[in-house]
């Protein structure tokens, strides 16, 4: 018996994501048993800090890399859009999953249906620019938590910005209300795909 211990954070769409992935690599190999660490990472600690003060990229992903690096996992698995640009020191990216829906989508009201003055909830920069750039007149609010907490968080009479992938993986689509094309919203790099870190 062979086992693979596979980090990750323990929200839901990253279960989901890490249990994908041991499934494929049990069925790659007899004899393969996959075990689970999970990790609670700065951005799943700290719910309500703006994501750009903290630093941005990596908040989500550097205590999953860090139990890779320590041997308490073998393999991390991560939302791709949440890893750096640069590879971390001793870790490298063995392999990428089938990609997603890349798009950004709208949760509670179609873009034409925003009243003027309506509010957006993201907690993302580049989200919010891109609508702003299309809707100056939009008001937009701060929007952090896993995605049954953002879900319940939907403006009256506004929306709130996800990733069609992560509701895909969790099969929550019906709560989609327009996805954004992409001349409207660019997605974050990545975005749609998840990643596997090992140790080089």
């Amino acid at each position: 018996m062979t086992t693979i211990r596979i980090a990750t954070r323990s929200s839901a769409q990253a279960r989901t994501q890490a249990e994908a992935v041991g499934a494929l690599l049990v069925a790659a190999r007899t004899g393969v048993v996959v075990e689970y660490v999970f990790v609670d990472t700065q951005g799943d600690i700290n719910a309500t800090t703006p994501l750009h003060l903290m630093g941005g990229q990596g908040v989500f992903v550097k205590e999953v890399q860090r139990a890779v690096l320590e041997n308490r996992a073998d393999i991390a698995v991560h939302s791709a859009k949440d890893l750096p640009s640069q590879n971390a020191d001793g870790l490298f990216i063995g392999a990428i999953g089938e990609r997603r829906t890349a798009n950004d989508a709208l949760v509670g009201k179609r873009l034409e249906d925003l009243a003027v003055g309506a509010t957006i909830a993201t907690g993302s920069v580049r989200r919010r620019a891109q609508l702003m750039r299309i809707r100056p007149d939009l008001q937009f609010v701060d929007l952090r938590g896993n995605i049954q907490t953002r879900l319940s968080k939907i403006p009256d009479g506004g929306a709130i910005v996800m990733a069609v992938a992560a509701l895909e993986i969790l099969g929550m689509t019906s709560h989609v209300a327009e996805v954004l094309d992409l001349d409207v919203a660019v997605p974050m790099v990545g975005q749609g795909s998840v990643a596997v870190e090992a140790r080089t």
